[in-house]
């Protein structure tokens, strides 16, 4: 996947590009269907699928300190987009600037003149411009007057529930992974670089824990969660403690995992941590041994998930 930066870098307009705009973080089933048809579309004409989305979250710019917790870095959006098939990823700074833009000059000098769009697809809610003036009847009658198309897609929903960054937000910090799940078509993700920690997992309890320093704003709720862990080329089974660690009297909160059947010096590795399934709650023990005890259960339940993963992924 070509990845734009700066309207600049577009010297030419794309090839009968089929485009979709939004923030897409997340990059949720949602997402997913507005991805799909814009290769649907782009297949059709012979040209290129293409996806316009920002950085930072227009909101941060707007409402400065009212923006939400990222569900997906900027590095990790863009990935799950190329991952979707998208042939084109604009990922453009936002800035006041760019705020400014009115949504006639946003669709005339930068969708038609520079990026030559075709076809638009837009969820059924999407807004453009400044002061957020723009609006599907606007781009469709700008569509009719400019020769481009226009395709709006209706909320998507599972089991109910509304598919959005929202929901999903609020079951990863309510723990719930199972059901952001099912929203995501993904495990959750979170990833960093490992730093040392205190030293205790290893020499006190014998299970040596990688302790990370996230990247990720959207941390799951404290508790223990059986995990999934991505180091270099290598995956690895895991137990994952987000928490404050009673037992010892900490205050700060720490992500530590011990990773199942590995041995080795993680320090200054990134890795990048799916979470399964969540466990218990974080709670304090009255002695170091029975706190090792519950460790080694929390392990005996994380395989129980892990086999039950490996037959659902056999079908």
């Amino acid at each position: 996947m070509r990845i734009i930066q700066r309207l600049h870098q577009i010297k030419q307009p794309l090839r009968n590009p089929a485009l979709t705009i939004g923030n897409f973080d997340g990059v949720h089933e949602g997402h997913q269907v507005l991805f799909r048809k814009v290769c649907e579309l782009a297949n059709r004409s012979q040209g290129q699928s293409a996806v316009m989305t920002f950085d930072p979250h227009p909101i941060r710019v707007m409402q400065p300190g009212n923006g939400p917790p990222l569900i997906t870095p900027t590095e990790q959006k863009l990935e799950l987009i190329a991952r979707a098939g998208i042939d084109v990823a604009i990922c453009l700074p936002f800035t006041p600037e760019f705020a400014a833009i009115t949504a006639e000059d946003f669709v005339r000098r930068i969708l038609v003149e520079r990026i030559g769009v075709r076809e638009i697809v837009v969820g059924y809610d999407y807004s453009f411009g400044a002061r957020r003036r723009g609006d599907i009847p606007l781009l469709k009658a700008m569509g009719r007057s400019l020769g481009f198309g226009v395709h709006v897609v209706d909320p998507i929903t599972i089991d109910g529930v509304l598919v959005s960054s929202t929901s999903i937000r609020n079951l990863v910090r309510d723990g719930d992974l199972g059901r952001a799940r099912v929203l995501l078509g993904r495990d959750y993700q979170i990833r960093g670089t490992v730093v040392r920690g205190a030293g205790r997992g290893a020499s006190l309890l014998g299970f040596p824990t990688a302790n990370l320093l996230p990247v990720d704003e959207l941390v799951p709720r404290e508790g223990v969660y059986a995990v999934r862990v991505h180091l270099d080329d290598w995956i690895y089974q895991g137990v994952t403690n987000i928490g404050r660690n009673p037992t010892f009297g900490d205050n700060e909160r720490s992500i530590e995992t011990h990773l199942l059947d590995f041995s080795g010096d993680l320090v200054g590795k990134t890795i990048r941590i799916d979470f399964l399934d969540r466990l218990r709650d974080e709670k304090a023990f009255s002695t170091i041994e029975d706190l090792s005890n519950q460790i080694a259960r929390d392990i005996g339940r994380a395989r129980d998930v892990f086999q039950s993963r490996e037959r659902e992924a056999s079908g």
